[in-house]
């Protein structure tokens, strides 16, 4: 079943950049509501969890080790058809192939290293959620 909600990052790339504040006034322009949200550092351990299903792909300590670098700020959208317009709204994971204008567009440095996670279902937006909130955390 299809919800109104989605879950998003804003990287340690994007934090230290001094982006993130630029990255949710877009989020919130593009129609999003802000329905959880938190500044925070994931340790190695909780990044390794966060990403636990790619722990067998060749890049997993590369991206735990980046995850768990700096400040993230985690949060949870609504809108509807919040997933797909969210991932339109942030663009291909290389930002050398996002379309302009998109979040990724502006303020990606590379592939790794690229502003912004954004998830890729109803199903992992509501474990991703979850992961980083409570349900006292979220507001409507």
């Amino acid at each position: 079943m299809a919800t109104n909600r989605t879950f998003t990052m804003v990287k340690p790339d994007a934090v230290a950049a001094g982006n993130a504040g630029a990255i949710i006034k877009q989020i919130q322009e593009a129609g999003f509501k802000v329905i959880a949200m938190k500044l925070t550092h994931l340790t190695p351990q909780k990044a390794g969890e966060f990403y636990a299903v790619h722990s067998e792909r060749p890049f997993y300590g590369e991206l735990v080790e980046f995850m768990s670098s700096g400040p993230i700020v985690a949060a949870i959208l609504e809108k509807d058809n919040a997933i797909a317009d969210f991932r339109t709204l942030i663009g291909a994971t290389n930002p050398a192939d996002a379309a302009p204008g998109t979040i990724r567009a502006l303020y990606a440095k590379s592939i790794g290293e690229n502003a912004v996670h954004g998830a890729d279902s109803d199903e992992n937006a509501a474990i991703e959620g979850n992961f980083h909130f409570a349900s006292t955390e979220m507001v409507g």
